[in-house]
């Protein structure tokens, strides 16, 4: 089988499996530049892959500068893929495991002070649909992909707070989050005072001034540019996130319960933000708090 025809395959692969639309352009991106770098090599059918071209292929990536985590989420890619094909019997081995990742240190977690995210707050406080998403990402801890893949059925108002569905995707199981006053006046202050008013708009809760669904890309970009008014120098829509964590460690809610609304797969995930905070005497709580 061709190795073209083998990716096209595997991208639909990924979409049947539920992946992120972010998620199935970066495999796919990272599988095309193996796939050209393995076609240099005259490689271009399934059953003449072998490890060796593939480490070469990794070793090109490092002499060009690349760093080592992005050299990591392709071997992941390239793995994915490797295991794809054996699965599938195109491939006669799976030998995704003697591909190994480069050895890297993840850095700290970049963690917010409550003076920087009250300035990102009042950075958009004119910006009614940015400043839900803000508050939304502070105080529920859901990651840009999931915030985009939001629909209106999946928010549930209560009074003053609400409950917000996130459905199983990329192997995370579903869960459903506390949504408290702040984060639930700002999304019904947005859909009153802006989605309301766009006909045939689509499911999704936040979306264009068209209607469609607001990307991921925009959603970043948006962000990005209130921490750059709000002077926050080094942080990253996923900081909201880190800050969400430790924040709530911070103030006593147990790891169980916290690893559980994060949407980690493993506690030890959510433990490790323990090294960057002052710990509490007791961790035992199980209902947020307000950012």
């Amino acid at each position: 089988m061709k190795l073209d025809i083998a990716q096209k395959k595997f991208i639909e692969e990924l979409k049947s499996e539920g992946k992120s639309g972010a998620t199935v352009v970066a495999y796919n991106k990272d599988i095309e530049q193996l796939l050209s770098f393995l076609s240099s090599k005259k490689i271009e059918e399934v059953e003449k892959i072998s490890i060796e071209p593939i480490v070469a292929f990794m070793k090109d990536l490092g002499e060009k500068n690349y760093t080592p985590k992005s050299i990591s989420r392709k071997t992941n890619a390239a793995r994915t893929f490797i295991k794809y094909l054996a699965k599938e019997g195109y491939l006669k081995e799976d030998i995704s495991s003697q591909l190994k990742h480069p050895k890297f240190e993840t850095g700290a977690p970049r963690i917010l002070s409550k003076m920087e995210y009250r300035a990102l707050r009042d950075s958009a406080k004119n910006d009614v649909r940015s400043y839900a998403m803000i508050e939304l990402l502070l105080q529920t801890g859901i990651t840009i992909s999931e915030l985009a893949g939001i629909e209106m059925k999946d928010f549930e108002i209560k009074d003053e707070t609400a409950s917000l569905f996130i459905p199983k995707r990329n192997n995370k199981e579903s869960r459903n989050i506390p949504v408290n006053k702040p984060a639930v006046e700002a999304v019904k202050k947005y859909i009153e005072d802006e989605r309301s008013k766009v006909s045939g708009a689509s499911e999704n809760l936040f979306i264009t001034k068209t209607g469609k669904g607001l990307l991921i890309r925009n959603i970043r970009s948006t962000i990005d540019r209130f921490f750059r008014i709000a002077g926050i120098e080094k942080a990253k829509v996923n900081d909201l996130r880190h800050t969400f964590v430790a924040f709530h460690l911070e103030n006593g809610v147990s790891i169980s319960y916290l690893a559980k609304v994060a949407g980690h797969k493993r506690e030890s995930t959510t433990e490790k933000y323990l090294e960057y905070i002052k710990k509490p005497e007791k961790m035992d709580k199980t209902e947020l708090t307000t950012l």
